[in-house]
Parts: C-alpha cells; sequence; structure tokens
C-alpha cells in the first residue's frame, strides 16, 4: 500500500486539529478552575516581591578580604544560575552581573559566559552590567564613608 502525498497531507491534518482541539480543551479547563485567578495573582505577587529582594544587595563583603570576596563571587554565580533556570531572568541577570563586577578576571568570566548563556540573555547581562556596576560602587562607597564615620566616633 502506497502512501499519497494527499493522504500524508490529510492524515498531518488530523492530527494538527486533534492537537489544537487538545489544547482548547485543557486551556478552558484551567480557565474554569475558581481558583485560577486566584493562584496567578499569587504567583505574580511573588515574581514581584522576589524581584525586588534580588535587587537588593545585601550586605557587601569586606573588599580586603579575599575569602569574604570569593564567598559572594561564588554566591551570587549560584543565586544567578538559579533564577535563570526558574525563568526570572531579570533577577538572574542582575546577579551574574553583580559577580562579574566583583570578578578579578571579568574578560574570562564573560567570555565563559558568552559560551554557556543564550545568546539573548547575554546580550541583556552585557547592557545591564554598567548599571550594575554603578551600583555596586555606589554601595561600596556608602559603606565605606560610613566606616569611616563609625571610626571617627
Amino acid at each position: 500500500m502506497e502512501i499519497t502525498r494527499t493522504t500524508l497531507g490529510i492524515a498531518v491534518g488530523i492530527a494538527g486539529t486533534l492537537f489544537l482541539g487538545y489544547c482548547v480543551y485543557f486551556d478552558q479547563k484551567r480557565r474554569k478552575d475558581p481558583y485560577f485567578k486566584k493562584k496567578l495573582r499569587e504567583r505574580r505577587l511573588a515574581a514581584q516581591q522576589s524581584g525586588a529582594k534580588c535587587r537588593s544587595l545585601g550586605p557587601l563583603p569586606d573588599m580586603s578580604d579575599h575569602e569574604a570576596m570569593q564567598r559572594f563571587f561564588l554566591q551570587q554565580i549560584q543565586l544567578g544560575e538559579e533564577l535563570l533556570a526558574a525563568g526570572d531572568f531579570e533577577a538572574g541577570v542582575e546577579h551574574l552581573g553583580q559577580a562579574v563586577a566583583v570578578c578579578g578576571q571579568t574578560q574570562q568570566l564573560l567570555s565563559v559566559l558568552q559560551q554557556t548563556m543564550p545568546a539573548p540573555i547575554f546580550h541583556l547581562l552585557l547592557k545591564k552590567l554598567p548599571e550594575v556596576s554603578e551600583r555596586l560602587r555606589a554601595s561600596m562607597r556608602a559603606s565605606g564613608n560610613e566606616m569611616q564615620e563609625e571610626d571617627v566616633e
């Protein structure tokens, strides 16, 4: 029995229609769930709150303590990777940018990140890097001023 192009076209059309029907059926079922909107609002609120938490730098390590800087660097890399894996690209790029900003070998790290990250996310990192670096410098200056004021008192 020979399969003609017409038969194959009809089979593909039927399979496509069945798949589309399957998608529409489950989308309707999901939307009719009485808790759908509540769950959606909760997820969006949680994402906003986690985004706000991630954007704050938190405690910066002592720049003269090499081990503390290394821990901070590794922590930022880990957080960035976790957030990217979870789909929170903005916060993930923010943490990776902080890691790049404190890294002593910036070019090598950027080269590794370029090879391992999808191009759009890497370009977002490059776009955000000056902003993150400036924020980190400002935070270090502020904490440096506080330390000097404490020393005077």
